[in-house]
């Protein structure tokens, strides 16, 4: 059955990595709400030992990527754990547009004298490049949030870089299915098992891939110390999702790509982000390191951050509501979150879920309208 599996397409995988192999054991894997074990089987306490559950989910994402894979408690908890891995005194280099949790990490650490923080525009291929001879810390986003900027990872992962360092890829918006960053010779590549793995809204979880068996090592040590462990049922119904992980991205990007044409030609639209379309500024970039084009748009509106708000409101379909990946599509202005206040001030940031592209285009249009009506 090994031999079988390590043949299959990811599609496949997906499907059949993770389940037991034993004769008359369950063919899913169940949550395993156990704290400890009888002594004597190589497995005592499960914040140290982990749990069948987890590893389910581990063996599925890490099997992705042709790595080893740890499992948290939530996305930033994989981050942590990364982080966790700097000395005293380390350089950590950020994309200019990065999720806010990884800034307010970083820029607390700095605070307290952990490391020092630089900024790069995620398009700056050769300031990236450059940073990777002196940085202890490459974070990379790709695509990026929410501006869905896309790095040149081939380029920048082959850079030389400084003995130890570590070059992290957060792959939450393109999964594994449609990015491998430790192909391109990423350290680690990190997911929010939260969006699109679990993809139904319903847990919080994030899991950390490597081929580096020292820094698959540190980071489950890491797991262990901070406590950072996913729940039973969240891991298991992260396995649950992850099954179907395949057909929802596949479903879900199609109609992204139809739902930012159509806002392109839209009237009261000034600004569609997607990579797919031509007119993205590193559509180039996105067509080399894709398989496809992802599930998240953001767009600008005419009427500016008030529009934007009534646009929110008014969808019917579409809800109103942070996070991502998941069968519904989600809405929300990103610049009224705290942090991103940067941003422009109209961005509305959608994630595409499984609905018919017509009816979602349908309430989006049709709360666009309303809105400026009012």
């Amino acid at each position: 059955m090994e031999d079988l599996l390590s043949t299959l397409k990811p599609e496949s995988w997906l499907v059949s990595a993770g389940r037991p192999l034993d004769p008359g054991a369950p063919l899913n894997v169940p949550p395993v709400p156990a704290s400890n074990f009888i002594i004597g089987a190589g497995r005592e306490y499960a914040r140290d030992d982990g749990t069948p559950t987890w590893e389910a989910l581990e063996s599925i994402v890490g099997g992705l990527e042709s790595g080893r894979a740890v499992a948290f408690a939530s996305g930033m908890a994989a981050i942590a754990a990364v982080f966790d891995q700097l000395q005293a005194g380390s350089v950590v280099v950020l994309p200019d547009d990065c999720y806010q949790g990884v800034v307010g990490l970083a820029a607390a650490g700095a605070a307290r004298g952990r490391w020092s923080v630089q900024r790069l525009a995620v398009d700056d291929t050769a300031g990236w490049v450059r940073a990777c001879a002196a940085a202890d810390l490459i974070w990379l986003e790709s695509p990026s949030n929410p501006l869905l900027t896309v790095a040149d990872l081939g380029a920048i992962c082959e850079a030389p870089r400084k003995p130890g360092a570590i070059v992290a890829v957060d792959n939450t918006f393109a999964t594994p299915l449609n990015q491998r960053p430790l192909d391109f010779g990423a350290t680690v590549s990190l997911q929010s098992a939260t969006k699109l793995i679990g993809g139904h809204s319903d847990l919080l979880a994030g899991v950390a891939t490597t081929r580096d068996d020292a820094l698959w090592r540190a980071l489950k040590k890491s797991r262990e110390l901070t406590g950072a462990i996913p729940g039973a049922l969240e891991a298991f119904l992260a396995v649950r999702g992850a099954r179907t992980l395949a057909l929802r991205l596949e479903r879900a990007q199609q109609t992204a790509m139809i739902l930012a044409q159509r806002l392109e030609r839209h009237p009261l639209v000034t600004c569609v982000r997607y990579p797919g379309l031509p007119s993205h500024p590193t559509h180039a970039i996105a067509r080399r390191m894709l398989k496809g084009f992802g599930t998240i748009i953001s767009f600008d509106l005419l009427g500016g951050a008030a529009l934007a708000d009534v646009v929110c409101r008014n969808v019917r379909l579409i809800r109103h509501a942070t996070s991502l990946g998941g069968v519904e599509s989600t809405i929300e202005r990103r610049a009224a979150i705290p942090g991103q206040e940067h941003l422009p001030p109209s961005l509305l940031r959608l994630s595409v879920g499984i609905e018919d592209a017509d009816d979602l285009w349908a309430d989006l249009d049709a709360a666009i309208r309303s809105a400026s009506a009012e």
